[in-house]
């Protein structure tokens, strides 16, 4: 072989290698990034329509590149968690590669909804749950086959209730040193956190000498951002954080309170059987946005937190489990239109949303520009330690 040849070989592995690394830890960069998916079932496309935007404004920076290399963390609740397991698993064992992007997350959706929520038969004598889970179960174990919480490819935090021991439980990457029977099959962390009462059954499993029967993570929080964010705080020190915070859409306010919309079928039995999960969560009530403002901007840079919700949710899509392909589509038509309104706050005394100067894309687009930079800058440093200069310097 010439030594050209071999030059050329020697770089291109290098190159290679620097495109492949993983995310080197905050210790290394300026900021802890930070992204949330909240619950919603089926609505679950309008949030990863919104991701496919920013995966492609960071793959045109970088092709080789998935979200998880550039989120220290992937939080989410009920179908954000699905998402999150999906966007965070790795394709194969051993590989950087995701078992889903984006635009593979709202195919998913749009394939398999029919069959995830496809109604019990007529002859079922069993009527609650109103689906029996079946599909989604074997579904889940299938795409991730053995793959646990220890082997995603970032940090996941994900949530899920307890009805048995009435308590949070929250499968966090960030956990596992400490509490080891957390680190359970993501199969099973899936369906956990997407156990909707009335619509699917609890899912009971057993894990490192812990038994588990868990349902919904709304219950606990449906948006997660604030536990995901805790999470952080507690274990990355002072580092600044950036956060992507993505809801699944919310009706005008006269129709918010059909937005849970448990099937009437099964509420009854359910609610009379689990009365004490029912007190515990009307006593935590959701104040995600109010807690929130203690970290953005109270402590941090006002940018570095991103919310991007549709406020004023068509009514006619707001079930979590109208699967149609009408639904479907509209849902995602729903997603690309988020793209083109201003950004939102939320005014903390009115609880109403207020516009900002910059559309979500253009926000979304900003945002792309700081993950970019703050892995170049980890890449860098990270190898500057291991003495001498960067191989390549934009890497």
């Amino acid at each position: 072989m010439s030594p050209f040849l071999l030059f050329g070989l020697m770089l291109l592995s290098q190159f290679m290698v620097g495109f492949n690394t993983p995310l080197p830890p905050p210790s290394y960069g300026d900021h802890v990034s930070i992204l949330s998916i909240d619950g919603g079932g089926i609505r679950g496309i309008i949030p990863a329509t919104v991701l496919i935007h920013l995966d492609n404004a960071l793959k045109a920076k970088d092709p080789t590149t998935s979200l998880a290399d550039y989120f220290d963390v992937i939080s989410g609740t009920s179908t954000g968690g699905l998402m999150t397991l999906m966007l965070t698993a790795p394709s194969s064992p051993g590989s950087n590669q995701p078992l889903f992007t984006p635009s593979e997350v709202v195919q998913f959706y749009k394939t398999y909804g029919p069959d995830i929520f496809k109604p019990r038969s007529f002859f079922d004598p069993i009527k609650c749950p109103k689906y029996d889970g079946v599909f989604l179960r074997d579904k889940a174990r299938e795409l991730l086959n053995d793959t646990r919480l220890n082997q995603t490819l970032t940090n996941v935090v994900i949530t899920s209730f307890d009805e048995q021991k009435i308590y949070p439980v929250i499968f966090s990457s960030f956990k596992l040193k400490t509490q080891t029977y957390l680190n359970a099959l993501l199969s099973d962390i899936g369906l956990s956190t997407s156990a909707a009462p009335t619509f699917f059954p609890s899912h009971e499993f057993q894990n490192g000498g812990v038994k588990f029967d868990l349902i919904d993570g709304a219950m606990a929080a449906n948006n997660p951002a604030l536990v995901a964010t805790s999470e952080v705080i507690q274990h990355s020190g002072q580092k600044e954080i950036l956060l992507l915070s993505l809801g699944t859409g919310i009706p005008k306010a006269k129709e918010k309170l059909g937005i849970i919309n448990f099937d009437p079928l099964c509420q009854i039995g359910w609610l009379t059987q689990n009365i004490e999960v029912i007190s515990e969560v009307a006593f935590s009530t959701d104040m995600t946005h109010y807690y929130l403002a203690t970290i953005f901007p109270g402590l941090l840079p006002d940018d570095n937190y991103l919310r991007i919700e549709e406020y004023n949710l068509d009514p006619s899509m707001k079930d979590m489990d109208d699967a149609s392909k009408k639904n479907m589509d509209n849902l995602e038509k729903a997603g690309t239109g988020l793209l083109t309104q201003k950004v939102k706050r939320v005014n903390l005394n009115t609880y109403e949303p207020f516009e900002l100067n910059q559309t979500n894309a253009e926000a979304l687009n900003r945002l792309a520009e700081k993950l970019y930079a703050e892995r170049q800058l980890r890449l860098k440093r990270k190898s500057m330690e291991k003495g001498g200069r960067p191989f390549i310097e934009t890497i």
